[in-house]
């Protein structure tokens, strides 16, 4: 089942003077169609309550709402889907847990590892990085920069490519001449001294 993927996929991110559903709020009242909560600090049950009011607001606006990780809450909340960090995950087995219906994302760092996202056949879209280094999602992996995108133009890809990981408005055409779907952005964002502001001109630069 082909599910809509949009090109640029929007995550809130753990703030100390923001939370999840403020972000949610301005996020989705400049316009964001896609927005993926990234929450690893909380309780199941505080996340329920936190996921459950952050779909009604994207319910609201028409956006799409992802859970990272926390796919065993799908059956709990109105979310549309699941991206799943765990570069190890069985994505098959993930598939059958959340249903056809659900949209499964995924992370991957090099080549490798996204063409095996790729070839389980039951992955929708799959976040590829890190392009710079970002202290969001801080990892030891290499960075990709525009030459590590470019690379996938040589490789057998056909699995819309997110690129992930630092990334500022000022490299958004750069990678799109690369080849890819498109990218995700969090804390270019989040961090902006008008946040809804810098999300509208990502759209700009996307759409």
């Amino acid at each position: 089942m082909k599910k809509y993927i949009s090109k640029l996929h929007y995550l809130t991110q753990d703030l100390p003077n923001r939370s999840h559903i403020e972000q949610a709020e301005i996020a989705c009242s400049a316009g964001a169609n896609w927005l993926q909560y990234r929450c690893l600090t909380k309780s199941d049950d505080e996340l329920i309550t936190e996921i459950n009011a952050i779909a009604e607001i994207c319910d609201e606006w028409g956006t799409t709402l992802i859970l990272t990780n926390h796919y065993h809450l799908l059956d709990k909340v109105d979310a549309q889907g699941v991206h799943i960090e765990d570069f190890d995950a069985d994505f098959n087995d993930m598939r059958n847990r959340i249903g056809e219906d659900k949209t499964l994302g995924a992370s991957a760092t090099n080549i490798e590892s996204l063409l095996r996202v790729q070839q389980s056949g039951v992955v929708d879209y799959c976040g590829y990085g890190p392009f710079a280094h970002t202290d969001t999602k801080p990892n030891n992996k290499p960075l990709l920069g525009f030459e590590g995108y470019r690379l996938l133009q040589k490789q057998p890809i056909d699995i819309p490519v997110i690129a992930v990981g630092g990334i500022q408005l000022n490299d958004v055409n750069y990678l799109l001449k690369t080849g890819i779907y498109g990218i995700a952005v969090s804390a270019a964002v989040n961090l902006a001294p008008y946040p809804g502001q810098a999300l509208k001109e990502f759209y700009r630069k996307l759409y």
